[in-house]
């Protein structure tokens, strides 16, 4: 439990207060988050399998993105694939919306 406070507390430092939401069924967040005064919610087995989905379609779209413009830039601090994920989430999101 104190590590899980720790871990938490370092990243209410960072990011600030947000609640906090876990898919496993350890004690040690819920007790760290009380102890915090934060919020804490346990997805469900249908909002776990949903966000797995999700980041394996991201890794999916990444990885194959890293075969065809693979950086040989030393020390490269990565900007082309922020900017290539952005364009990503763009694309992706306006593609939803003709959708519905």
């Amino acid at each position: 439990m104190f590590v899980a406070e720790r871990f938490i507390s370092d990243l209410v430092k960072i990011h600030g207060i947000h609640p906090v939401s876990t898919d496993d069924g350890g004690t040690w967040y819920p007790m760290a988050c009380r102890f915090l005064n934060l919020d804490h919610h346990i997805h469900s087995s249908l909002e776990k399998s949903l966000i797995e989905r999700k980041m394996q379609y991201i890794k999916d779209r990444t990885e194959s993105f890293d075969d065809y413009f693979p950086c040989r830039i030393k020390n490269c601090k990565l900007k082309h694939v922020r900017n290539w994920l952005r364009l990503f989430v763009d694309y992706h999101n306006n593609e939803i919306k003709h959708i519905k």
